[in-house]
C-alpha cells in the first residue's frame, strides 16, 4: 500500500494495549503538518476499497519462504504517526473521483446510516426516507439499482435497493472507513454500480496481527501474555455518543487479539433514539397532531460480529459472522397514523483471503465469499387508531450468496510500458420474496412473487505505466444474468378487481437472461505543482433487476403502485469524466466534471392514475392513495460537476487556521427535455477551521438551492435551506497506568444551528418529513 496513503487516510482504529514482542514501536506524539492521500490502483497489492485503515498488513521479509511462517515472526500491522485531524483527504492516483471518510471523521460526524454520514459530501446526497433509520447514499443523482454498497469486499445484501424505506445493514458505529468510488474501479463489482460503489471497511476479518506499540510492563505485567499458544497482543476500543435532538445514545466495543499466527476480532454495538425534534409543523396538509417532534421517527439498532484469520507466509485466510438488527419507525402521514415500523434482521457470513506465491507469473491470489439471510417485517395497524389490528403487513426476505476470485499477475515490461494485470471471476445467487398476509388470495398480494437472480461474470484490469508521471488503465467486464419469477400476463392501467376479478392476467412464469458487457479506459497525468489530471471513459451495460421486471402491487415506501415490465432491455450508459486534483501543500483541492448518456434508462414512469390495493383509476374518476408507476425505459442525460478545497491560511496560536469550501451540481433530463425525478439540487458551502496536533475546531455553512427542476407528474418542488454546523474535538494520548486507556478522542458537534426547515429533494417523503432541528452531539472514543 502507498506510504502516502498510510500516512494520510486516517488514524487507524487498531488499538494497542498489551504487547510481548519486544521493545515498543515509537509513535509520534505530534501530528504531521500535511497529508497526501494517494490510494493504490485497483490492480496493486490490495484494491483500496478493501484496504485496511492501518498502514501495513505484514512486515516485509528479504525473501519469501514457502510453508508456515515461524511463530515468532507472524504478519504484524505497524503503527505510524497519526495525521492531524480535519485534513481534507484527496486521492490523486485513481482514474476517477474517490471520496474518503476516515475513521476519525466517522467518529466526529456520527449518523445512524450511511446516508446520514455521506449525504452532504460533494456529489453525494441521500434518500432520507427515515432519517437515522433508513437512508441510502445517492451518487450524482443515481440510486438503488445503480449504486452498490459493499462491506469488506462483499455486498451488504439487504433489501435497501428494493425500497427506500429499507435500512442498509452496514452501521457507521462498527465501520472504520468509508470510501465512495466512481469510474473504472466499479467494474469489479458489477453492472449495478454505474453510479458508484460505497465501500465500508472494518477489521472483522483481520489480515494481520494487532500492532504492538505499548510495552507490556507499562500495564504492570510481570511477563508477556500468552495467546493461542504464543506471545501476542490484545487491544480494545470503546465508541460512545449522546445527542440532544432525539435524546439518543449509542455505543460500541471492539476487541482485537492475536498471537502465534492467529488473529481474532469481536465487536458489539447498539443505538437508541426517540422521535427527533423539528423546527416546525412537518406535514404538507394541516390538521395532524404535532408536539414539536417528527411523529413516528424513533429508531433502534444493535449488532455483533466475531471473526478470525490464520496468517501464514505470503498471505492469510479468515472468516466472520455478523448479526445486524434494526427496529425503526417510518415517519410521514400514514406512518404516524398507523404506527408503521420495520423490524429487520440480517445474519451474514463472510470469508476472504490472500496468497502471494513465490512464483514468477503470479503476484497475488485473492478471494471474497459472502452468504446472507435477511428478513424484515413491515408492521403497523390495518385500521388507523385501532391497536387490535396491529400486525405484520408485509415481509421481505433476501437469501443471497456471492463469491469473487481475483488473480493479480506479476508486472512485466512490454517496452512501451510496464503492465500489471488482474483477472477475476464473480458469481452470485439471490432469492427474493415479498408476501403480505392481508390478502393472500389476491393476484396483487405483496410487491412481487418469489423470484431468483443468478449472475456469473469475468473481468480484467490492465494498468500501463508509461513513465513516472503517466499511467493508463484499460478494463472490461462481461456478465451473464438469469432471472426467473412470475408476474401477471398483463396489468391494465385502469382496473378494479372488486368488480372484475379477471381484470389482471393470470400469473405467468418468466425466465429471462441478459449478457451485459462493459468497458472502460482511463489516463492519469502528473503535472507541475503536485497536480494530477485524469480523464476516463466508460461504456457500461446493466441488466434489469427483479423489482423492475416482476413488481405488481402497492409500494408504500414510495407511495406508488408499481407495475413491472418483463420486456425491459439492457440499460446502457456511456460516460466521460475529467478531473484535476492536488493533495499536498497548503492548498488541497479536487474538481471534477462528468457527462453520462443513458440509452434505455429504467425508471418508474408515473402515469397520473392513482391506485389502491385492488384498483387503479384515472384522474377524472377520483384520487386514491398510491400513484401508478410503470417501469419504463427512455434515453436520459446526466451531467454535472463537483469541487472541494481546503486552504491553510496562516499559523495561529501554534496551530493552522484555514478555509474550506465545496460545490456540486447535477442536471438530469430525458430526451424530450423533461426532468428525471428526484434529482438533488445545486449546493455550495464553506467554512473556517483551526487545528493542531490535538485540537480541531470547525464551522461550516452548506446552502442547498431550491429544486424546481422536477418531473411533470406527482413531484413537488423543494425549497432551499441553510445547514450550519460547528464542532470542536480533542485527541490526546493518555498514560494507561493512570487512566486505563492509552488514547482518547472527545468532542461536541452542533448541527442545524439555524434550526431551519430542511426538506431533502431526493426523498419520497419530503413533503411530510422534516430533517432534525437544532441539536448537539457529544462523543467519546477510548482506545485501550
Amino acid at each position: 500500500m502507498s506510504s502516502r496513503l498510510k500516512t494520510g487516510l486516517l488514524l487507524g482504529t487498531a488499538t494497542l494495549a498489551v504487547c510481548s514482542t519486544g521493545a515498543p514501536t515509537a509513535r509520534a506524539q505530534t501530528a504531521l503538518p500535511e497529508v497526501t492521500v494517494t490510494a493504490p490502483s485497483p490492480i496493486q497489492r490490495r484494491h483500496h476499497t478493501e484496504a485496511k485503515p492501518r498502514p501495513a498488513t505484514r512486515v516485509a521479509a528479504p525473501a519469501r519462504q514457502r510453508g508456515p511462517a515461524p511463530a515468532e515472526t507472524p504478519p504484524v500491522a505497524q503503527a505510524t504517526p497519526a495525521p492531524q485531524p480535519g485534513i481534507l483527504p484527496i486521492v490523486t492516483d485513481q482514474f476517477a473521483t474517490v471520496t474518503v471518510v476516515p475513521n476519525e471523521e466517522i467518529r466526529r460526524s456520527g449518523g445512524g446510516t450511511l446516508g446520514d454520514l455521506l449525504g452532504n459530501k460533494p456529489g453525494i446526497s441521500a434518500s432520507q426516507y427515515a432519517p437515522g433509520g433508513a437512508s441510502r447514499p445517492i451518487i450524482r443523482g443515481l440510486d438503488v439499482n445503480r449504486v452498490s454498497i459493499i462491506e469488506n469486499g462483499t455486498g451488504s445484501n439487504g433489501a435497501s435497493d428494493l425500497g427506500e424505506d429499507h435500512f442498509v445493514p452496514v452501521d457507521p458505529l462498527s465501520t472504520n472507513q468509508v470510501e465512495v468510488i466512481r469510474g473504472p474501479a466499479t467494474l469489479r463489482y458489477g453492472s449495478t454500480a454505474i453510479g458508484g460503489v460505497v465501500s465500508a471497511t472494518n477489521n472483522r476479518i483481520p489480515d494481520a496481527l494487532p500492532p504492538c506499540a505499548q510495552p507490556f510492563q507499562s500495564y504492570g505485567l510481570a511477563k508477556p501474555p500468552t495467546l493461542f499458544g504464543g506471545a501476542g497482543c490484545m487491544n480494545g476500543e470503546v465508541r460512545s455518543a449522546v445527542s440532544s435532538v432525539d435524546r439518543g445514545v449509542e455505543g460500541a466495543v471492539l476487541l482485537d487479539a492475536g498471537g502465534n499466527n492467529v488473529a481474532v476480532h469481536a465487536d458489539v454495538y447498539g443505538r437508541n433514539a426517540g422521535d427527533y425534534n423539528v423546527p416546525s409543523y412537518p406535514y404538507a396538509a394541516p390538521g395532524m397532531p404535532f408536539n414539536g417532534r417528527q411523529p413516528n421517527s424513533a429508531a433502534t439498532a444493535a449488532g455483533a460480529s466475531v471473526g478470525g484469520s490464520y496468517l501464514f507466509d505470503g498471505g492469510f485466510i479468515g472468516a466472520s459472522i455478523t448479526q445486524n438488527n434494526s427496529l425503526y419507525h417510518i415517519p410521514g402521514v400514514e406512518g404516524s397514523q398507523v404506527g408503521t415500523r420495520i423490524d429487520a434482521k440480517q445474519t451474514k457470513f463472510n470469508a476472504k483471503g490472500e496468497y502471494r506465491p513465490d512464483a514468477a507469473a503470479i503476484d497475488a491470489i485473492r478471494f471474497w465469499v459472502g452468504a446472507t439471510d435477511y428478513k424484515h417485517n413491515e408492521v403497523g395497524q390495518a385500521t388507523a387508531g385501532d391497536p387490535t389490528t396491529d400486525g405484520v403487513r408485509q415481509t421481505f426476505t433476501n437469501r443471497e450468496q456471492e463469491g469473487r476470485l481475483e488473480v493479480q499477475l506479476a508486472p512485466f515490461n512490454a517496452g512501451f510500458a510496464a503492465i500489471t494485470t488482474a483477472v477475476g471471476v464473480q458469481a452470485s445467487h439471490q432469492e427474493l420474496t415479498a408476501p403480505s398476509p392481508d390478502d393472500p388470495g389476491s393476484p396483487l398480494n405483496g410487491l412481487f412473487d418469489p423470484n431468483k437472480n443468478t449472475k456469473a461474470a469475468g473481468y480484467v484490469f490492465n494498468e500501463l505505466q508509461f513513465t513516472n508521471t503517466t499511467k493508463a488503465q484499460v478494463a472490461g467486464r462481461i456478465e451473464h444474468v438469469e432471472l426467473s419469477g412470475t408476474t401477471p400476463a398483463f396489468v391494465p392501467e385502469i382496473f378494479d378487481l372488486n368488480t372484475d376479478p379477471s381484470a389482471i392476467g393470470p400469473a405467468t412464469q418468466r425466465n429471462l437472461s441478459f449478457t451485459p458487457k462493459s468497458f472502460s479506459v482511463g489516463l492519469i497525468q502528473a503535472l507541475p505543482w503536485d497536480l494530477s489530471a485524469s480523464i476516463t471513459g466508460q461504456y457500461v451495460e446493466r441488466a434489469p433487476k427483479p423489482a423492475e421486471l416482476f413488481s405488481r402491487g402497492g409500494h408504500d415506501a414510495t407511495a406508488t403502485f408499481d407495475i413491472g415490465n418483463p420486456n425491459l432491455k439492457i440499460e446502457t450508459a456511456k460516460s466521460v469524466e475529467v478531473g484535476l486534483r492536488r493533495a499536498t501543500g497548503p492548498f488541497r483541492f479536487e474538481i471534477t466534471a462528468y457527462y453520462t448518456q443513458f440509452s434505455g434508462f429504467i425508471y418508474r414512469r408515473l402515469t397520473g392514475n392513482t391506485c389502491d390495493d385492488a384498483s387503479c383509476v384515472d384522474p377524472g374518476t377520483g384520487t386514491l392513495e398510491l400513484n401508478q408507476a410503470i417501469y419504463s425505459q427512455r434515453d436520459a442525460t446526466f451531467k454535472g460537476g463537483e469541487f472541494q478545497s481546503q486552504l491553510d491560511v496562516a499559523q495561529l496560536y501554534g496551530g493552522t487556521f484555514g478555509i474550506e469550501n465545496q460545490f456540486d451540481i447535477v442536471r438530469a433530463t430525458f430526451a424530450d427535455g423533461t426532468n428525471v425525478p428526484r434529482i438533488p439540487p445545486m449546493r455550495v458551502g464553506g467554512g473556517l477551521f483551526w487545528r493542531d496536533a490535538n485540537w480541531l475546531m470547525k464551522v461550516n455553512l452548506l446552502h442547498a438551492f431550491a429544486q424546481n427542476d422536477v418531473a411533470p407528474i406527482a413531484e413537488t418542488t423543494t425549497p432551499g435551506y441553510n445547514l450550519l454546523k460547528a464542532e470542536v474535538s480533542y485527541r490526546t494520548k493518555l498514560d494507561p497506568n493512570a487512566w486505563g486507556a492509552r488514547e482518547m478522542l472527545v468532542g461536541i458537534v452542533g448541527n442545524n444551528l439555524l434550526n431551519e426547515d430542511i426538506r431533502i429533494a431526493t426523498s419520497y417523503s419530503k413533503d411530510n418529513v422534516l430533517m432534525p432541528g437544532i441539536g448537539v452531539r457529544a462523543f467519546a472514543n477510548l482506545k485501550f
